[in-house]
This record gives structure tokens, sequence and C-alpha cells, in this order.
């Protein structure tokens, strides 16, 4: 089995960007896919890979989102994409957890739940940490590249502009 991993923030949806740094939707009203979201997830579909999403939500555990807000968001995500699971990690980077990206632990996790051949799936992020994570996995990475204001320390197979980009990069070389 192929996989494409997607971070959700600023992949599938839109962030605020503030001095640089992007912020996650704060519930299910300020919730908007992406523009390439839905037809580059089908797109994979359809080609026969399993599509995840790998998310660090921290704000959970710091007490400034609610699980209900996350849950009603990822609750919007499986009504319009074809995603098999939603993976989240709730800890901080104070947390020696082995699933906060850049840890690879939500795509071992997904292999060993599915059967996934990691060497043969992709990662697809807006930040460092999903393309560190997806390299240490064994995934080809793609780094969706907004501009924010902070530096890559893993050097990505790929570099798009968006989602659908990468959609596209991955179908040109794969054969499912």
């Amino acid at each position: 089995m192929k996989a494409v991993f997607l971070d959700r923030d600023g992949v599938i949806n839109v962030c605020r960007v503030i001095d640089g740094k992007p912020y996650p939707p704060t519930g299910p009203d300020t919730f908007e896919f992406t523009e390439h979201a839905k037809e580059a997830c089908q797109r994979l579909m359809s080609a026969g890979f399993l599509l995840f999403v790998a998310t660090n939500q921290p704000d959970i555990g710091r007490g400034k989102q609610t699980l209900e807000a996350v849950k009603s968001m990822h609750d919007l995500v499986r009504a319009e994409l074809p995603v098999e699971k939603i993976y989240v990690c709730t800890h901080g980077s104070d947390n020696e957890c082995t699933c906060r990206k850049p840890q690879p632990g939500m795509l071992l996790m997904a292999a060993e739940e599915y059967g996934i051949d990691l060497g043969a799936s992709y990662m697809v992020g807006d930040r460092w940490r999903d393309i560190d994570c997806g390299a240490t996995a064994g995934c080809t990475t793609i780094f969706i590249d907004y501009g924010y204001d902070e530096k890559l320390r893993a050097q990505p197979d790929a570099v798009v502009s968006h989602i659908g980009e990468a959609a596209d990069w991955i179908l040109s070389r794969s054969s499912v």
C-alpha cells in the first residue's frame, strides 16, 4: 500500500499568517479548505493512494483550543476529503512524545495499522517539522512554500506552491 500523508493547517486548510508565522483556524466557523485541496485529494485517491492527515495540534494541550473544536473541524475534513484517518498529536514541544512532528510516530502508526510501504509514500507539508517527519519515516517529502519566516532543516524532494502542484508532482512520478 502507498499513501500520501498530509499536514492539516496550510496544506488542506487555510492558515492565518501573522508576522510570517502560520496559525490554525479556531473552529469550524473559521475553517476553510485551501483552493486545490478537494480536487487534489480526489485525484490522489482515484490513483490508488490512501490519504491520511497527520497534524500537530498543541493548542489543545496548552488549553488554547478545545478538543471539541478540533473534532468539529475534522468532521468537516472527513465530509469533504477522502481521508482514511486523521492522526492528531496534542502534545507541545516540551513533551518527549514520539507522535509530535518532526518525530515520525503518526506515520509509523499508520504504516503499522494499514500495511503502508513508507518508502513508496509521500509526506506533504508547509513547515520544517512536516519535512523532517516524512524524511525520518522514509517517505518522499513535498514542501508547500508559503514563504513563512522559518527555515527548513531537511531538504525536501520537491518544493511546490500548493497542494494541487503536490498532487501533480506525485502523480507524475508514481506508478500506483
